[in-house]
């Protein structure tokens, strides 16, 4: 398992003040993907690699693997949970089945469009504030340190997490690793990394679950981890869901922050659309730029019967039971007969086949991941008040690092500047 980290060079756009980053005689659009995954362009939009494992790289192909109900969850760490006792449920991220779907049917009034609006909007209007005063009052700070601390407080609103002690960004930052998957225990390496992490479980429970756990057994409240504990949960259990949930909601909410504001950051064009427009036209723009960079590159899952698949000429393919099929985010969102003209160019508005703005890139079927509104709206909130902010200017763009395991990326060293006669 690899975490590649690479510099950027700077582009036009990219030199400190906000300026066009489009590239001269280039189509319509606002600019290009900035965060290249490397590998080469599958020919066939469902391919079988010399090792078994599928790649699926067309994005109706796609689709039907996320909604069928002969796969169940692969990869994201789930070598890890096979080796919990029977007796403590799965998050449920590794469910499948029955259970799963009741879970999402139950939790599910937690991610309405309705609901972020009317509980979380005033939440992330405060923490979003706060980060603007730290960067109006400090001058100078890391894109990726204002955006962790918005989006930890956002999602620990929605999971309940709202009873921690002091240094929740430093318990996370340790927990959540630069690789999934545990190596061989036999080894000195596997052996550090056991304790290590079981150490990182234990800061996090004892800082934060136990302290939340313990007030809503005195008095429920409309949250995440008051359901848990109305559903049965054990203590361990509700620290494996309040970890699967910080995942999705505060790691990859961090990234997509980074990769929207570099996009803004590096077109004036760009910016100056982002800034008249009203709030779902900005939203719309938001997941244009998601379905460009999708945070995560890979969704993985396995067969449990027999899958077909779209073939070529009308046909269908069939993909055995037993096999795993790995959906290769970062191509099917450019697929040109769903996405259009010009996929890898960013159009906001463009006219989607049968697709939302961003695409797949927070996946479908059963395992969608429910966070679509959240992430979208604290990301708008946040970005809106930085951009209205006059003399703030980029100073680097930032470095990418990859995940190869998930393929997802991380960007980081991007600092952000107050002018001088504008900063406080």
């Amino acid at each position: 398992m690899v975490f590649e980290e690479r510099e950027v060079p700077l582009m036009d756009g990219d030199s400190g003040d906000v300026s066009d980053a489009v590239e001269p005689g280039s189509d319509q659009g606002f600019g290009y993907r900035k965060i290249e995954r490397g590998g080469t362009v599958p020919e066939c939009p469902v391919a079988r690699g010399d090792d078994g494992v599928w790649e699926v790289s067309g994005y109706d192909e796609a689709r039907a693997v996320l909604r069928s109900t002969s796969t169940v969850q692969a990869g994201l760490g789930i070598e890890t949970t096979s080796k919990l006792p029977n007796r403590i449920r799965r998050p449920v991220l590794y469910r499948d089945g029955p259970e799963h779907r009741e879970h999402r049917r139950q939790t599910a009034r937690f991610f309405t469009p309705r609901r972020v609006d009317q509980h979380y909007r005033d939440v992330m209007v405060r923490v979003a504030q706060t980060q603007i005063d730290r960067l109006r009052t400090d001058r100078r700070a890391r894109l990726s340190d204002l955006s962790f601390d918005l989006a930890i407080e956002v999602a620990c609103a929605v999971i309940g997490l709202t009873n921690s002690r002091p240094g929740i960004k430093e318990r996370l930052e340790r927990f959540f690793p630069e690789r999934f998957g545990t190596p061989g225990l036999t080894t000195p390496r596997g052996i550090y990394w056991t304790l290590r992490q079981n150490t990182n479980w234990l800061r996090v429970y004892v800082g934060d679950v136990r302290p939340a756990v313990r007030a809503r057994r005195r008095t429920r409240r409309d949250d995440l981890i008051s359901h848990l504990i109305d559903d049965g949960c054990s203590n361990t259990e509700i620290l494996g869901e309040c970890l699967t949930f910080a995942a999705a909601g505060m790691v990859t909410t961090r990234e997509f922050i980074s990769a929207a504001a570099w996009h803004l950051f590096s077109d004036t064009d760009l910016l100056a659309h982002y800034q008249e427009a009203d709030e779902p036209d900005r939203l719309a723009l938001l997941g244009e730029i998601l379905r460009l960079e999708p945070v995560l590159g890979r969704l993985s899952r396995r067969t449990t019967a027999p899958v077909d698949l779209p073939g070529a000429n009308g046909g269908t393919l069939t993909v055995p039971a037993g096999d795993r099929i790995d959906i290769l985010l970062d191509h099917v969102n450019v697929d040109e007969r769903t996405v259009g003209a010009r996929p890898r160019s960013l159009r906001p508005g463009r006219a989607m086949k049968d697709a939302g703005a961003p695409g797949l890139a927070f996946g479908d079927g059963p395992h969608k991941c429910p966070g679509l509104h959240i992430a979208l709206l604290e990301t708008d909130v946040f970005l809106s008040r930085l951009f209205a902010l006059p003399g703030v200017r980029m100073v680097n763009p930032p470095t990418i690092g990859f995940l190869e395991a998930i393929g997802s990326y991380e960007l980081r060293h991007c600092v952000l500047e107050m002018k001088g006669e504008h900063a406080e």
